[in-house]
C-alpha cells in the first residue's frame, strides 16, 4: 500500500499492531509447543535444550507484551478498553477492500 495512503487511513498503525499481535500469538503457540515437547521427551539432554528454548520463548512473549502495552495495542488489565480496541480493529479490518 502507498505510504501516504497508509498514513491517511491509519493503516500504518494497523500494520504495526497486526505484526505485533501475530508475533505475540506465535510466541504463545511456541510456549505451548515447548511445554508439550518437554513432557513428551525422555532424554535429559533434549529436555534441557527444550527448557532453555521455553524460557527464551517466555522472555520473548514478555517483551512483545510490554511493547504492545506501551504502544496501546494491548490492554490486559483493562478488559473494557481491550474490548473497545478489538471492536475498532475489527471495524478497520472490515473497511479494507478485498483484492
Amino acid at each position: 500500500m502507498n505510504t501516504i495512503i497508509e498514513y491517511l487511513t491509519g493503516m500504518n498503525a494497523m500494520n504495526d499492531q497486526a505484526v505485533a499481535t501475530d508475533f505475540l500469538i506465535t510466541a504463545k503457540s511456541g510456549i505451548q509447543n515447548y511445554a508439550v515437547a518437554i513432557t513428551e521427551t525422555a532424554s535429559p539432554e533434549i529436555k534441557a535444550v527444550l527448557l532453555q528454548h521455553l524460557h527464551e520463548a517466555i522472555q520473548t512473549h514478555e517483551q512483545i507484551t510490554n511493547y504492545m502495552i506501551q504502544k496501546g495495542y494491548y490492554h490486559p488489565y483493562q478488559i473494557s478498553d481491550q474490548i473497545q480496541l478489538d471492536l475498532q480493529t475489527a471495524q478497520t479490518a472490515l473497511k479494507i477492500p478485498s483484492s
